[in-house]
C-alpha cells in the first residue's frame, strides 16, 4: 500500500499555499544535486494559484524540466488543452526558463503517437521529484478514468505513458482521447500529492480506499502502490 499523508485545509488559499511552499522546497532541493529536477503537473483550476506563484520564484529554472501527468489529444491551441493551461499559469515569468516536455504530437491519434511520447518521458529524470496528480467523481486520475479503452494496460504496462480513450459516459461532453502516465509511470516519483476538495471527492477518495475493482474506481490502484509516497491534500 501506498505510505498516505492526510491533510486537512479549511479553504483552497490555504491548500494553495501549503502546496506552493512543498513545490518550492521540492525543487530547491533537487536543485542542489546535479541533476536537476523533473516536476510532473496536472491542470485544472486546484494547483492554478500555486503554479503562478511558482512561477515568480527565483529558481534555476533552467534545470527543472516540467511535463504533464495527462493530456487531450488537441493542439495546444485548443482551449481544452492541459498544454495550454500549463503555458499560461506555471511556465510564465521567471518559470519560462524552464524545460517543458508535452504529451501531445503530430500523430493523428493518441495511439499511433504514444511511443513518441513514451521516447521523450524516458529521458527524464527518474524518479520524478514531485508528481501533482487530481481525482474526479468517478474516482479518476490523470486520465485513468473507470473502464476506459487502454485502462487495462496502462495499469499493467512497464512503460510510463499509454493512450486511453475514456467513455462517453464518464467524461460527458469532453474529449474523450486522452495521453496519460500509467501507473508505473505515476509509481516513478519521489512524492506524489493528490489534490481534493468538495464533499463529492471526498466521499469517492473515501470509497477509493475500500477493497474493491480498480477499473471501477482507478484511484484505487495508486492508494495500492508499494511504498509510494503520498501526500493527500483536501479542502471543502
Amino acid at each position: 500500500m501506498a505510505i498516505i499523508n492526510e491533510q486537512f485545509f479549511d479553504s483552497k488559499d490555504a491548500m494553495t499555499e501549503h502546496l506552493a511552499s512543498i513545490l518550492e522546497s521540492t525543487l530547491n532541493s533537487a536543485l542542489e544535486g546535479d541533476s536537476g529536477a523533473s516536476m510532473l503537473v496536472s491542470g485544472g483550476s486546484s494547483p492554478a494559484p500555486a503554479y503562478k506563484r511558482l512561477s515568480s520564484l527565483d529558481l534555476d529554472w533552467s534545470k527543472v524540466t516540467v511535463a504533464m501527468v495527462d493530456e487531450r489529444w488537441v493542439s495546444p491551441s485548443h482551449e481544452k488543452s492541459n498544454e495550454a493551461f500549463i503555458q499560461n499559469t506555471l511556465l510564465q515569468d521567471k518559470a519560462s526558463r524552464a524545460q517543458f516536455v508535452t504529451m501531445k504530437n503530430d500523430a493523428s491519434t493518441a495511439v499511433l503517437g504514444q511511443d513518441e511520447v513514451e521516447a521523450r518521458y524516458q529521458t527524464l529524470k527518474a524518479p520524478f521529484d514531485v508528481t501533482i496528480l487530481g481525482m474526479g467523481p468517478d474516482g479518476h486520475t490523470a486520465s485513468l478514468f473507470p473502464h476506459a479503452e487502454g485502462l487495462d494496460a496502462a495499469l499493467e504496462t512497464e512503460q510510463l505513458v499509454c493512450a486511453i480513450n475514456a467513455n462517453e459516459s464518464e467524461v460527458t461532453g469532453s474529449i474523450t482521447e486522452r495521453m496519460s502516465l500509467t501507473l508505473t509511470g505515476i509509481a516513478n516519483t519521489q512524492h506524489a500529492i493528490l489534490l481534493i476538495s468538495g464533499e463529492e471527492k471526498r466521499a469517492m477518495y473515501e470509497q477509493a480506499k475500500q477493497q474493491g475493482s480498480e477499473l471501477d474506481i482507478p484511484l484505487r490502484a495508486v492508494l495500492g502502490l508499494p511504498d509510494l509516497k503520498l501526500s493527500v491534500f483536501w479542502c471543502p
